[in-house]
């Protein structure tokens, strides 16, 4: 179950990238390049106490997923992605 402060960066039918709150109605920034949204994500989430990062590639499909500190992991990975 998501929580409010989770985002998801996507692509938008204008070609550029959002950075939205999984609650949201409205993209809380947009860039042009999906390593922007990322940077600005992250950091909102890190002001916001943590949470879970989900990025879409291109194909609207999920690229990966990451928890920002100081979010909670219960299934912390073994290998570290990012």
């Amino acid at each position: 179950m998501s929580k409010g402060r989770d985002r998801t960066i996507s692509k938008r039918p204008d070609g550029n990238w959002e950075n939205k709150r999984n609650d949201a109605g409205r993209a809380s920034s947009v860039h042009q390049t999906q390593k922007e949204a990322e940077r600005a994500a992250k950091d909102m989430l890190k002001n916001q106490g943590g949470g879970e990062l989900t990025t879409k590639g291109r194909d609207g499909k999920i690229r990966s997923k990451d928890t920002i500190a100081p979010g909670n992991d219960p299934n912390p990975p073994k290998d570290k992605e990012h």
